[in-house]
């Protein structure tokens, strides 16, 4: 739990890391390179049965009891430090209405992923529990000396915990999708666009009034994005935003003019260009803090 003046408290020297699979399975090679690599970073690791599967429909890490069971397991462990995803894919949305809220509110450890895991943080967000958006080890830690210089970034951030003051990133270059000028504060929520609107009409998605609205997302073609932000819309979701933090939409044709459709007459700053997502350098953001946007200066911080 974040002490008084820290909003995340900086893990301890050798901190244990809760490795869980919520969502797909990790690809063929890389569990095995997921010990190694933590300790590397001066951590150490405690792998949950379900990363080792069996996969379930395919596309699952494992059954849902057993990613369930994990998730709760490594919360409630008290040799883990901080709970962090294997790697992204699909599965977390279909935990979210069994996942024992008493327990994350007795033990508001920090989670690392970004991607599927989105789904996730909206639900601590809810309960006022901070969390990491940041690279996970079997999906971008092992990916060349960019993924490695990613995750010795993060490994920094832990250990450094985050105080109120602490810029997030570099100041960013003029972006043609920047608007407004005037600094602007709200908490900072969001993550994947694709598992944030699989969220509409459910009891889960947050509410984004006031907020930050950070979005990224990955293969996801023009007409994909753009039929996203239209359910963002008419949903009602972006009537109340103070501000859109727009980070990396790879793999894919160029969704720029899309985005500028839908956020340029918006009335509310966006700042384009953020380094985390599918991509990198993948900037460790914190879901669920208060931070304030300066596009003008091209920052962010807390």
């Amino acid at each position: 739990m974040a002490s008084d003046s820290f909003l995340l408290s900086p893990l301890p020297d050798r901190a244990c890391l809760g490795v869980i699979a919520p969502a797909g399975p990790p690809r063929e090679g890389t569990l095995a390179l997921v010990v190694p690599l933590i300790e590397r970073l001066g951590f150490r690791a405690k792998v949950f049965p379900g990363c080792h599967g069996p996969a379930f429909l395919g596309h699952l890490a494992a059954d849902d009891g057993r990613r369930l069971a994990d998730l709760h397991e490594a919360l409630d462990d008290p040799d883990v430090d901080a709970v962090i995803g294997v790697r992204g894919g699909y599965g977390c949305t279909r935990l979210l209405d069994r996942i024992d809220r008493q327990l994350l509110r007795r033990h508001p450890k920090p989670l690392i992923g970004y991607s599927d895991l989105t789904a996730l943080h909206v639900l601590r967000q809810r309960l006022g529990i901070a969390g990491w958006h940041a690279p996970m080890p079997a999906s971008d830690w092992c990916k060349g000396e960019a993924g490695w210089a990613d995750a010795v970034l993060l490994a920094d951030r832990l250990r450094s915990g985050l105080r109120v003051g602490d810029r997030l990133g570099p100041s960013l270059p003029p972006h043609p999708l920047n608007r407004g000028a005037v600094p602007v504060r709200g908490i900072l929520t969001g993550g994947n666009l694709a598992v944030l609107v699989a969220l509409l009409g459910t009891p889960f998605m947050p509410d984004l009034s006031g907020a930050i609205l950070f979005l990224e997302d990955v293969a996801e073609d023009p007409y994909k994005i753009d039929r996203l932000l239209c359910q963002l819309r008419l949903s009602g979701a972006l009537n109340d935003i103070a501000g859109v933090l727009l980070g990396s939409f790879t793999d894919a044709e160029s969704s720029d003019d899309v985005l500028a459709d839908y956020f340029g007459e918006l009335g509310v700053p966006v700042l384009a260009g953020w380094p985390s997502g599918h991509t990198t350098p993948n900037l460790p953001l914190p879901i669920g803090v208060e931070v304030t946007m300066d596009v003008e200066a091209g920052t962010l911080s807390v």
